[in-house]
């Protein structure tokens, strides 16, 4: 007897098979129950008859709790109005266990029940196509860098310097070292390869003790980022236009059936390719003024802001040049306009806003130092970094892109929490 998976149904069709999965629906008329099996793979329709499983098995059949668990042999049959467009006329039925009520039913639940409850929770119809198009969307992203000569270099979880503001770090106890904290960007590290190996990548998690509380924060996530030798600002931007197009482009063609079930409009999305639209910080500013905001120039741009540019551009727009005080100690000078700095932010349509950070680095010894300084960071502790700057320095640049803000915005999602398996937010960290 052949053991498939439902997915490859349409190599098997007329042909007895066994499948292993659990019920996620059923119904019942009279002498026939009609279960729908969900195996990991995809979903079909199961046909019980009582007159060929006999009446003692039926009458378990059909009550069968769902998510109880089973084994079906039966005849694989095309359908296409059944779910999956397959359907099995089941010969044989093993009832593997038999599930106690399940506690999510077809009624509406909060969103801090659904959480509660997110170990059971991700077997739903909608949670598991989010997390197909998760998969899907990694592997894009791994492909891409792999295509044009990236090397994935996997950099430290715990790491005693920061990227960023040290405010938001999570500081834990390193035996007999003092503090180390949970790293919140690779790139530093990203910045040393780049003079063996030329172009890298890092992909893995990154933790940020920031007291945020909306629909586009998490304390856990993860982020991709990348960093190449002799590039400049102009090419840095180029590569992140492509990087984007290729992973939404190559998402959206594979996941179209789970980003349809999501009910998603694929057609702002297949817009996604080069070139994306780009302005300055200071004509951002001139926007949102002119939208009636009242944002001062050397605030950074929050997320009503974001939602107010995207809504003027049907593709990813980059906000480039901000002041050097907003952003990272690390960042290039601007040549021409000293108190900004060679950067840009890539903000989603359709009110997504940020999912890529990315900058020029600054290559030269003495400005990096100062920036350290004026950004009250120890230098010793960045000895290392700075060194980098003393043998064989060049121009060199890099971005950081979000999983999770990236697949909110494919699936057409209203919050993060719902991108990743197990969300940990400023308040919840079960299960």
């Amino acid at each position: 007897m052949i053991e498939c998976l439902i997915k490859d149904f349409s190599k098997h069709t007329g042909e007895e098979v066994v499948i292993k999965g659990w019920v996620s629906n059923r119904r019942s008329s009279g002498k026939l129950s009609f279960l729908i099996i969900r195996d990991g793979s995809s979903i079909c329709q199961v046909i019980a008859e009582r007159e060929v499983l006999g009446e003692e098995l039926y009458s378990e059949i059909k009550k069968i709790p769902l998510e109880s668990s089973m084994i079906v042999q039966g005849t694989v049959r095309e359908e296409s109005r059944s779910p999956g467009g397959y359907e099995m006329n089941a010969t044989k039925i093993e009832i593997v266990h038999k599930s106690e009520e399940f506690p999510i039913g077809k009624k509406e639940h909060g969103p801090d029940f659904l959480l509660n409850n997110r170990h059971l929770w991700l077997r739903s119809n909608r949670q598991t196509a989010i997390m197909r198009v998760r998969d899907a969307l990694v592997r894009h992203v791994r492909e891409y860098f792999h295509k044009n000569g990236f090397t994935l270099l996997d950099s430290p979880i715990f790491t005693t310097t920061c990227g960023e503001d040290t405010s938001s770090l999570f500081a834990v106890d390193y035996f007999d070292l003092g503090k180390a904290f949970l790293s919140q960007t690779g790139q530093l590290y990203l910045e040393a390869a780049i003079f063996g190996l030329g172009k890298v990548f890092c992909l893995g998690p990154t933790f940020r003790a920031e007291r945020s509380k909306t629909r586009r924060h998490l304390i856990e996530f993860w982020m991709v980022e990348a960093e190449a030798a002799f590039a400049d600002h102009d090419k840095n931007l180029a590569l992140q236009e492509d990087f984007v197009s290729y992973i939404v482009q190559n998402t959206i063609s594979e996941m179209e059936t789970e980003l349809i079930s999501l009910e998603r409009d694929l057609e702002p999305l297949k817009k996604v390719k080069p070139p994306f639209n780009r302005i300055t910080y200071d004509e951002a500013l001139e926007i949102l003024r002119k939208n009636g905001s009242d944002i001062q120039w050397g605030a950074d741009l929050g997320a009503d802001d974001e939602t107010i540019i995207t809504s003027l551009y049907d593709k990813p727009i980059f906000i480039e040049d901000y002041p050097k005080k907003v952003k990272a100690f690390y960042m290039k000078q601007h040549p021409e306009k000293p108190d900004y700095v060679k950067c840009a932010d890539l903000l989603a349509p359709e009110g997504y806003g940020e999912i890529i950070g990315g900058s020029q680095r600054e290559d030269d010894y003495d400005k990096l130092l100062q920036a350290i300084r004026d950004n009250g960071l120890d230098p010793e502790r960045y000895g290392w970094y700075l060194e980098l700057r003393k043998y064989g320095s060049v121009p060199h640049s890099g971005f950081g892109l979000g999983i999770e803000r990236t697949l909110s915005w494919i699936c057409g999602l209203k919050h993060v929490r719902e991108t990743i398996p197990f969300p940990r937010m400023i308040y919840r960290a079960y299960p």
